[in-house]
């Protein structure tokens, strides 16, 4: 994929959730497009180690142990920047498949202190930082979820219909200001931790998942999603792309083999 390198002024990508999954694989390919990628996750050993990967092949990047429900840390992890390029909001992930009736409030919590204020503190402590680039682009990493409700996800849908909604709203209170809002929804991504974290470590219950699926998306398929959307043209916005495996028709339609 050719793209213009990054401008100096813009070259910084934040992207948050790079222990693992999207976030990792996001953030080894805005490096390789150029960006110096500053790497965010409570698990500090894991983003030093993918730091170290990163900059052995030649890139930049740095790690930065960050809990984005906490504000104060948030706020004190924004002062370490003049201006950023790119902030990829994707902190987040789902807990439990309880109908509504028995869901864990716990875990509604949780997911909605991850999903949507995670995002709305990063967003708000480093936008201005993203204005003053000149060239900003904020990235929201929802997911089909959001835009779809089904049995037994209510907690994780409402949390992602919130990061769906917040992204649609910055879109339209600083149109004007230069920077880009995109929102990347995904479906069926297989990664190694997601459905694992969903059903508490049980490995059957995350296995089933995927089953019969040929081939649900990936953690890479979705980071060069979001690479070509940011290194679009400046005046080029993705305000929304949906993004699903071609045996997944909707949240609720998949295409099993036997």
């Amino acid at each position: 994929m050719a793209t213009d390198a990054p401008s100096a002024a813009s070259r910084i990508a934040v992207v948050t959730g790079a222990s693992s999954g999207i976030g990792a694989a996001t953030a080894r390919q805005l490096a390789s497009a150029g960006y110096r990628v500053v790497l965010t996750a409570r698990r500090k050993d894991r983003i030093e180690a993918l730091a170290e990967e990163i900059n052995a092949a030649g890139h930049q990047a740095t790690a930065y142990a960050l809990d984005v429900t906490d504000r104060a840390a948030v706020d004190e992890f924004a002062t370490a920047f003049r201006t950023i390029g790119v902030l990829v909001n994707n902190a987040g992930g789902a807990l439990g498949a309880d109908p509504v009736a028995t869901g864990d409030p716990d875990d509604w919590r949780r997911m909605y202190e991850t999903n949507v204020l995670g995002t709305l503190n990063l967003t708000q402590a480093l936008l201005p930082k993203l204005i003053a680039s000149g060239d900003g682009t904020v990235v929201v990493v929802s997911s089909t979820a959001g835009h779809g409700t089904y049995e037994g996800g209510g907690g994780y849908v409402a949390a992602k219909h919130g990061a769906h909604v917040l992204a649609e709203t910055l879109r339209l209170e600083i149109v004007g200001q230069p920077v880009r809002v995109i929102e990347i929804a995904p479906g069926m991504v297989k990664t190694d931790e997601f459905a694992l974290t969903r059903f508490g470590g049980d490995e059957e219950k995350a296995a089933k998942v995927y089953q019969g699926v040929a081939e649900p998306l990936t953690a890479d398929d979705v980071a060069d999603t979001i690479t070509w959307a940011v290194t679009r043209p400046a005046h080029v916005n993705v305000d929304l792309l949906v993004l699903r495996p071609r045996a997944q028709a909707s949240n609720t339609k998949v295409h099993r083999e036997s």
